[in-house]
């Protein structure tokens, strides 16, 4: 059994001029988001075996505050250069590739190939996942290169945690 969460970077900013979209930060409202979701989290399920993130610093920094809350070192947070990508296919080869020892992992990654991941990998349809929405996907499969449909075990977005 295998099971992905794919996390949707927490609210950035566009305010910042004369930067790259690969460093636009998070908001405020992004960096509390990040925390509430963590925690959610933390109490919901089972620490994953891997943290992955894009390198865009958005997607890090909601990255690195998940491994803050969940208790997971940094310094084992792998960060990929794939998953900054404006293709649909980045996504899985990123959990193809993982390491069969790994039975969970969290990857932190970009509206692009999210819902359409979520969508052909889950078993409950997803319109749309919010910035710092949650999904998770189980796999009743021993290597993670034999992922096919799974069954979606997780959803959890921010509006839904907040008064």
């Amino acid at each position: 059994m295998k099971t992905i969460y794919i996390v949707r970077h927490a609210k950035s900013s566009w305010e910042y001029e004369g930067i790259q979209d690969i460093d636009r930060p998070l908001k405020k409202r992004g960096i509390k988001d990040a925390y509430l979701l963590a925690n959610v989290l933390k109490d919901k399920i089972k620490k994953p075996d891997a943290f992955i993130a894009s390198c865009a610093n958005r997607a890090l920094h909601t990255g690195i505050i998940f491994c803050n809350v969940m208790g997971f070192p940094m310094a084992n947070l792998k960060i990929s250069k794939s998953l900054y990508s404006f293709s649909d296919g980045y996504l899985v080869k990123t959990i193809r590739a993982l390491d069969d020892a790994y039975d969970s992992a969290i990857v932190f990654s970009h509206d692009h190939g999210i819902n359409t991941f979520v969508n052909t990998f889950g078993s409950k349809p997803i319109s749309h996942v919010p910035t710092c929405g949650v999904i998770g996907i189980q796999f009743d499969t021993e290597h993670w290169k034999n992922i096919k449909s799974g069954k979606t075990v997780l959803k959890e977005f921010p509006v839904n945690h907040k008064d």
